[in-house]
């Protein structure tokens, strides 16, 4: 990842990735927010991490300079109301923050910068759709869109998948230290559809009734399906990133 990571580079090397012209800007972002007993808080980011490690491996395949920003660890996090390490920001001040940090990159020579989120909540993910919409040069790679979310574990599709099999699985195969060491086989399977809920109307973790801030079966995941949907996910930011730049 560090070869990636733009908090490594020097100035010099900004410099020369701008005049090629080709020059790529995946920005992570995620929340600090509960994932169940069995993972720490940052496990959205380090997913739009891993994933933007993988993503700027298959764009520089393609003949890009692509690089990793330094990632946005705070989000819209209401939902999680309630729960210890829920650290919520307003739409509005991370929109402000989010664009200008997007703008600090595009002024300093990048093509493109592509927002990396991971972190599912309606209210974040609105956030960094309006900016896409009102920025030049800026998308947003999000499994919450169709055509990605798709591909992706039954599991993930069921809604029921907050720190789950599918969260779970892709932490172990990118940062296994946020998985922490406890017996996940001791933790039920909680069936509950965070989309469906939603949906009606519910916003907040506990009034859906998941009250060990997990939804999924955590007990069920691997490695293997990690490194499936880590693919899968950096497949999409790839072609995203390079869809937005032929138009």
């Amino acid at each position: 990842m560090r070869r990636f990571a733009l908090e490594v580079w020097t100035y010099r090397q900004i410099e020369h990735a701008a005049s090629t012209g080709k020059w790529v800007v995946l920005l992570p972002t995620g929340s600090t927010e509960p994932h169940g007993p069995h993972m720490g808080l940052g496990v959205d980011t380090a997913i739009s991490l891993g994933v933007a490690e993988l993503a700027c491996e298959k764009l520089e395949a393609s003949g890009f300079t692509a690089s990793i920003a330094p990632s946005i660890n705070y989000g819209v996090t209401d939902c999680a109301e309630g729960f210890a390490g829920a650290i919520s920001i307003p739409a509005g001040v991370l929109k402000e923050y989010i664009g200008s940090v997007a703008s600090g990159w595009l002024d300093h020579g990048a093509a493109h910068v592509c927002l990396v989120n991971n972190h599912l909540e309606p209210g974040h993910y609105k956030v960094m759709l309006d900016l896409a919409k009102a920025m030049e040069n800026v998308s947003v790679s999000c499994p919450l869109e169709r055509t990605v979310g798709r591909l992706l574990t039954d599991e993930y599709k069921s809604g029921a998948c907050h720190a789950g099999q599918y969260e779970t699985s892709i932490i172990m195969a990118c940062e296994p230290d946020l998985v922490r060491d406890i017996d996940t086989s001791s933790l039920p399977s909680n069936a509950i559809s965070l989309s469906e809920h939603l949906q009606k109307g519910v916003s907040k973790f506990k009034d859906m009734g998941i009250m060990d801030a997990y939804a999924g079966s955590p007990k069920d995941a691997t490695k293997e399906e990690g490194e499936r949907s880590l693919e899968i996910l950096a497949n999409a930011v790839s072609e995203k990133v390079q869809s937005e730049l032929k138009k």
